[in-house]
């Protein structure tokens, strides 16, 4: 990062470990075209992208990022969803990132998500709720190297 000094967005670089998280703007959010105004909220709250890519989610790929899921109900219906056209997948960096990224987002179902938040904004249903965000330091390594290799 650049001379924090000089910074006015309060993220505590100075005094923070910059920390990943992977983000995944998934299929209703590229195709509601509103990826670039996702992006420049994580770049207005001082996010580093440092990789993105645009991507078809396969169901084998799918399976293994969701695994936690499988034996719940909605299981087939979020495969489905995730698989169901394009994402853009990125990693982002920053001081807190994980715990940031997870308020900008709100909660999993749109319908309860406060205006101002991403799946507030944009969010649909619980299913289709634009975006997906690491909930630990050890889920963001694990679907870094799922997706990024």
């Amino acid at each position: 990062m650049s001379d924090c000094s000089k910074c006015s967005a309060g993220c505590g670089a100075n005094t923070l470990k910059i920390e990943k998280t992977l983000i995944i703007l998934k299929p209703d959010a590229v195709k509601k075209r509103v990826v670039g105004d996702i992006i420049s909220r994580f770049e207005d709250e001082v996010f580093l992208i440092e990789k993105m890519k645009m991507m078809a989610i396969d169901k084998e790929l799918a399976d293994v990022h969701y695994s936690e899921h499988k034996q719940k109900p909605f299981f087939d219906q979020l495969i489905n969803y995730i698989t169901s056209g394009n994402s853009v997948v990125m990693v982002a960096s920053r001081p807190d990132a994980i715990k940031k990224a997870r308020q900008m987002m709100g909660p999993t179902d749109p319908t309860i998500a406060k205006k101002g938040t991403i799946r507030g904004d944009f969010g649909q249903d619980i299913t289709t709720n634009v975006i997906h965000g690491s909930d630990s330091p050890q889920s963001a390594e694990k679907e870094i190297q799922l997706f990024f290799g």
